[in-house]
Parts: structure tokens; sequence; C-alpha cells
């Protein structure tokens, strides 16, 4: 029996990646400093790896920025418009131009698109395809860490993007070809990729193909089997493990068995019902790698459960055959539990139950010394404690809550109506707020600059009053209102300096949410979030954004938008209780947005944005199974919503997501206005609403906040033209495309300014065509 880790998070235990790479974006340090943390964060992975005993330890896992882009730059499927800088500069700085933009002496070059990484909360950037193209290995990267693995005396196992999963995670930038037809261009450089290997000593290749465990076209099954029988007869000495993740082998099952692999890696936390379908159809030739531990969520392992996986594969194949590990790479896990000190933000209780990605490397290590009958006294301990903890959570009375149990029992479909249907609402509304057409707003947050987090953190530390905090906060505030109704923008946002995050923020007003001091995951890039732990059940004790929001709107005679996080994406970003249904979780989550909601309307706030940028996220990778979700995830939305009265203008925003195949359900939403990121796909998002008829108002989003280079004004204005194309104009309002916490103020005050003269252009312009 052997174990092994399908990858680990790349950031350090104290974010340093993160600090590194934002240091040298801003040009503090140099390029051998950031090389030298990011060799250092590796080598630390492989050591803690293989002194909790690990068998096959994952390199080319670590990324600066993001995997696909890495397996992008490594295939030489550098898009057209960096290729004038692809020699010019580094190879990290052509890296980072094609994930951020490039502004700098004399060259604008935009940054590629970015969209999730399956249902996670983690963005990858989207491979862009040619008709034709040719591929070539143009970085080494792989082969250097397996080198550097080897040299540090690791026994490493290469983590390579499976050649068809790459290809579907891209996107065909030009009409009449399919980017599955690239196949043939593409599998020759993963030959030269996997002989280079071969020759340094490599043993076991790990190809990822998240996609076997998502609906496939015949296509598609055709054409994995071609390129791994091309790549098995190339290479008959080396092992690979093909790994699934995120959901169950399914349909595509006898495909995943036919395949000339030696390893078939399944998520079992996921798809725990696949094991024995999977044990029948795997020939005698093949091994099975046991995803038991669940590499997404914070939750302490459940050894007996996963024994009996464990024992039931052992019975069937045999213990040579059988591999244990996690379900899917710890990259989605926080680093290490042991780091969390303060029992005021996590109570020992509730900690007990927990394991991050360090702890779960040694629940491997453990389950595989309890499987194979020679366990040592520290593992019948562990096992001993592991049950104590288990049985614990499952009693613990901090979980449940009756009068949250009984109000959800007692909602019904009227709490998820407005009183009205659109039309009427839009002209009530517009009666109310007078609004102009092609109304400007931003989405919510503003630069979180170095003094803010300052303000923030001295007032955690007590070295600010809480009166003291607050005067400061209300400063800034001030400030950002005064300068927005300067700029002209139409409909205004406080600013959202006292707040950290959009999810956290929230949960640690709610009861039911636990949090971590070092609990941070990679979303994107540098970008990490701490997402809070939903342990209970949830109610909101008291408003939380009423004070904050009215203090804003008193200071002017402009609107100012309330700004909440839905429901759907609290429970999205969070780490979720596993012991009900995620349904029923975030129907707690919805009541306790409504009455957030209702406090605001009481305020006297009349445009409130109910955000939801993960609702797409959440869909199960199997579109069978999407109603099921849909349902439940667009009603929690509509019963944070319907409280209100008509006049009150809800607002909802979405990021990076497609929206072709669920339209219909996002028009179930029923809000009255949908912000969308658009600009890095130049408005291709909005044909899906044209197509559809959207009814009500739209904002796609015209820069891309995401990168630090500040577009024109008569970029804007061509993208509103765009829009204008497809979408009435009397449904448009013009905004970026996310939230500005990110950005430096000096960008921020460009863009929006810009942004402003655009929409006045293009109103004026519609104005007098319509004349």
């Amino acid at each position: 029996m052997q174990t092994h880790v399908l990858g680990y998070p790349r950031i350090g235990s104290n974010r340093e990646l993160k600090k590194a790479c934002e240091q040298y974006w801003l040009g503090k340090t140099s390029l051998n400093e950031l090389s030298e943390i990011g060799k250092t964060i590796t080598l630390q992975n492989w050591k803690l790896q293989q002194e909790a005993g690990i068998d096959l330890i994952p390199c080319n896992d670590f990324s600066y920025y993001d995997q696909v882009l890495d397996m992008t730059l490594t295939v030489g499927a550098i898009p057209e418009r960096y290729q004038e800088i692809a020699f010019k500069k580094s190879e990290l700085d052509l890296y980072f131009a094609m994930a951020r933009g490039l502004q700098k002496d004399g060259l604008d070059i935009t940054a590629m698109e970015m969209t999730k990484w399956f249902d996670t909360n983690y963005h990858y950037i989207v491979p862009e395809f040619q008709k034709d193209q040719e591929f070539k290995l143009f970085s080494n990267k792989i082969i250097q860490e397996f080198i550097s693995a080897k040299q540090a005396g690791i026994n490493a196992k290469p983590v390579i993007i499976g050649l068809l999963t790459y290809l579907l995670l891209g996107k065909e930038k030009e009409e009449g070809f399919d980017k599955l037809d690239l196949a043939q261009n593409l599998l020759p450089v993963y030959i030269q990729i996997l002989k280079e290997l071969e020759n340094h000593g490599a043993e076991y290749i790990q190809f990822d193909e998240p996609f076997l465990a998502l609906d496939l076209n015949e296509k598609a099954k055709e054409t994995y089997q071609i390129i791994y029988s091309e790549i098995r007869k190339q290479f008959p000495d080396l092992k690979f493990i093909v790994a699934t993740y995120f959901d169950g082998l399914k349909d595509n099952l006898s495909l995943a068995a036919s395949l000339p692999a030696d390893v078939l890696h399944i998520d079992l936390v996921r798809s725990p019902q696949q094991l024995d379908d999977v044990l029948n159809a795997i020939p005698q030739t093949l091994s099975l790698s046991l995803g038991v531990i669940d590499g997404r969520n914070i939750w302490k392992n459940d050894f007996e459960k996963s024994l009996s996986f464990i024992e039931k594969a052992v019975k069937a194949i045999g213990s040579d055959r059988v591999f244990i590990a996690p379900s899917c790479s710890l990259l989605h896990s926080p680093f290490d539990l042991d780091l969390e000190t303060n029992e005021k933000t996590l109570s020992p209780e509730i900690k007990q139950w927990m394991a991050f990605a360090k702890q779960k490397v040694y629940e491997v290590v453990s389950l595989k010394k309890l499987a194979s009958g020679n366990a040592d006294y520290q593992a019948l301990q562990q096992y001993a404690e592991n049950k104590k903890a288990i049985d614990n959570r499952k009693i613990s009375t901090l979980i449940h809550n009756q009068d949250v149990k009984d109000r959800v029992e007692v909602t019904t479909e009227d709490d998820a109506k407005r009183n009205s249907p659109f039309s009427i609402r839009k002209e009530d509304q517009q009666k109310v707020l007078q609004l102009p057409l092609f109304p400007t707003t931003t989405i919510g947050s503003f630069p979180q600059t170095k003094e803010v987090r300052t303000w923030r953190a001295k007032f955690k530390k007590g070295e600010l009053t809480a009166e003291q905090y607050d005067t400061l906060l209300k400063q800034e505030t001030e400030r950002t209102i005064r300068w927005q109704e300067e700029i002209g923008i139409d409909v205004l946002v406080h600013g959202e300096f006292e707040r950290n995050d959009m999810v956290e923020y929230f949960g640690e007003q709610l009861a039911g949410f636990a949090f971590t001091q070092n609990g941070w995951v990679q979303s994107y890039g540098s970008r990490c979030v701490k997402p809070p732990v939903i342990y209970g059940d949830v109610h909101r004790p008291h408003p939380m954004t009423v004070y904050w929001s009215q203090y804003a709107q008193s200071l002017t005679q402009k609107w100012v938008k309330g700004m909440l996080t839905g429901p759907v994406t609290i429970l999205q970003w969070s780490f979720v209780r596993d012991d009900q249904p995620r349904s029923l979780t975030c129907k707690q989550i919805a009541l306790a947005i409504r009455d957030e909601v209702k406090d605001l309307e009481k305020a006297g706030i009349r445009i409130i944005q109910i955000d939801e940028p993960a609702i797409r996220e959440g869909l199960p990778l199997r579109k069978s199974e999407w109603q099921q979700y849909l349902k439940w995830a667009v009603e929690a939305f509509r019963i944070s919503a319907s409280g209100v009265e008509d006049t009150t203008q809800i607002h909802t925003h979405m990021c990076y997501s497609e929206f072709n195949d669920i339209i219909q359900n996002i028009a179930g939403m029923d809000a009255d206005v949908i912000t969308i990121e658009c600009s890095r796909s130049q408005m291709e998002l909005l044909q899906a609403f044209a197509d559809f008829k959207y009814p009500n108002e739209i904002g796609p989003g015209v820069y891309d906040i995401h990168s630090p280079r500040v577009p024109s004004k008569e970029e804007m204005i061509d993208l509103l033209k765009k829009a204008q194309a497809v979408i009435p104009a009397q449904q448009l309002w013009v905004n970026p495309d996310c939230g500005l916490k990110t950005r430096h103020w000096d960008e921020t005050e460009k863009a929006l300014i810009a942004m402003v003269e655009a929409s006045r252009e293009a109103a004026a312009a519609y104005v007098l065509q319509e004349s």
C-alpha cells in the first residue's frame, strides 16, 4: 500500500509567496529574491511530506500564479499580443504579463481571461487557442522542479495537467475549429516533457484529468483513448497516475478504467458511492488511488469511515494495488492548524474537529498504518483521538439551535417572491430614484490602503480605541463619498473600509461561524482568502451593515447602495459543515440576510446589492444535477431579497462565470439589476443575456479590476457600444468588473473618471441618435 498527495498549498505558512510577488510587482524586490522564496517554500513543502512519511511526493504543484498558466507557458501557447515581449523580458515577467496585463514602458497589453477552476473559488488563467495552433516546449519548469526535488533527496512525482484537461480548460479565440483538434499538435510537446523526465529518473507521473468526472462528448472520449494509447506506446516503463476529482466517474468509468495507466485516482469524498462500481470495472493491471481525505474542507477525517473504504478495496484487489490519498490537491486547504493559537477566535472544542493541509498529510500516513495491520502505538492513539473528536462533534451543543430550525421549517414559497413583477417595480423605482440613462456605479469596495489595514490591525491589538477606529473609518468613508460626488458617479458606495473580506465580515457577525488566524487559501495569483468555518446553525443576532450604510447615506443627497454578500456566496466561500445538506445551511443564511435587507430598507437605504459571484461556481459538475442545485440556490437568493417594497431596488453581482446554460435561472433570481464581469471577454458574456432577452437591468463591467492597467475612455466607450449592440440602452448600467479593494487609489481614480466620461458620452450619443 502506498501513500501520495496530489498537490500541496504553495502560498507558504505565512503567505510568503503573496508578499514576495506583490513586492516584486512593485519593484521593491529582485527576480532572484522572488525565485529564492519560491524555492524555499517548495523545499519546505517537500520536506514536510517526506518527514510525515508520504511515499510519493508531488513536484510541479508549486506555482507563482496559477498551474494552468504554468502549463500554457510550458507548451508555448503564448497569445500573439505577448510575442513582442516573449524574448525581451524574463520568463517570469512574461508569465506575470499574461496573468495581469502590462502597462509600462510604452506597452499596453491586456491580461488573459480568468475563470473558476471547476466548482471551487480558485481562479485559473484561461488558455487561448487558434486554429492550427502550433506548440513547442517553451518553459522547462516541470523538469527543473523534478531535478531540484531529486537533488533534495525527494521521491518526487511530477504533477502535470493532463493533455485533454488542458485543452478543455481553454477557449477557441476564432471560429471554425474545435480545441480538441489541437490534441495531435500538442502531443509532441507532452512527449518531449515525459522523455526529459524519464531521462532524469522519474518513475511516477501524475496526470490531472478532472474532466473525466464531467460530461464528455464522444469526440472527447475518443481523443482520450488515442492520446493515452500513444503516450503509453512511447513510455512503456513510466508509471502513470490518472487523477480524477471533484465528482465521480459515473458514465466515464469504462473510459477511465480502459486508459493504459497504472493508477486511477478517484474522489471518494465527493462521490463515495462510486467505489463498488470502480472496483468491479478496473482491470487487474490497474491500481486504485482512494481519495478518502477531504482536500477541500477543514474537517478531521473520520478514520472509521475511511478504513471501511480501504478495507473494501484491499479485499477486492489486494493491498499492493491500493494507494491512499486526499480527494484532490490540498491547494484548497489552509496550511497548518498548529498555527491557530488564539482560543478567542477558535475555541479548543471546534479546533479538535479540524485538520488543515499539514494535518491531512499525517492523516494519510496514519490511515496506511491502521489499514496495513501493523499500526504502532502512535497510530492506535491517533485512531482513538480521532474517534473521540468525531463523536464529540456529533453530540456538541454548540451546533444546534432549535429556533433556527423552526424558522426554516415555516418558510413558504411566498417568502421567495417580490410583491410585484419587475415591469411594475421598474416604474416605481424610477419615480423614486430618478436615475439617468447609463447610470454609473461601482461594485462596492474601494481600495483598502496600507493605512486602513494598519488601523484595523491596531484596533484588533487594542492600540486604537473603538471610538478612535470609528472616527478614522468615518473620515475615509466621507472622503470616498465626496470624491464619488465630485467625479459624478450616480449611485455611490461607502467603500467598505470597515470590512476585512466580503464573506468573513458577515461571518464574524453571524452565529454558527468560527474563524481562524491563518486559515488562508489561494483564490488567484497573490489573492488569498480566509474562509470562515460554518460549524452550526446560522442566524443573525443583530444588524450587521446598517450603521455604516446609514452614515454614508447621511453624507449625500445621492443614493448610496447597501452592500451585502448573498447566501450562496457566503456558503460557497466558507468551509461548510458536512453534517447536514448544504441547501439547508444556505436557507439558514438566506433568512439571516433577509433580516438585514429589511433593516437597511427601514433605515432609508433604497438600493441594496446582494452579491452572488459564487452562484455559478456552485453548480454540480454534471448537468443532470444542475436543476436540483439551482432550485435551492435561486430560492435562497430570493428569500434574502424579497422582503422589501417595490420601490427598493435590489442589485446582485456576479463575476468570472459563463451564464449561457443557466441564464433562465439567473433571470429567475429576479434581481432588479445584475452587474457582471465582462471586460476580459470583450462583452462576449452579454450574448447569453441578449439571446435570452433578459428582461431586467444589466451592468456589464467596462474595465478589468484584476489588472493594474488603466483602460482609456475610448476602450470603455467601445465596450459600451458592443453592449448596446445586444442589450437595449434603457437596461444598461456602467460599472467596473468587480470591487476595487485590491487596487491602488491612483489606478482607481484614473479608471473611474474615464468610466464616468465614457458613460456620459455614450448617453449623449444615444440621445442624439434617437432624436
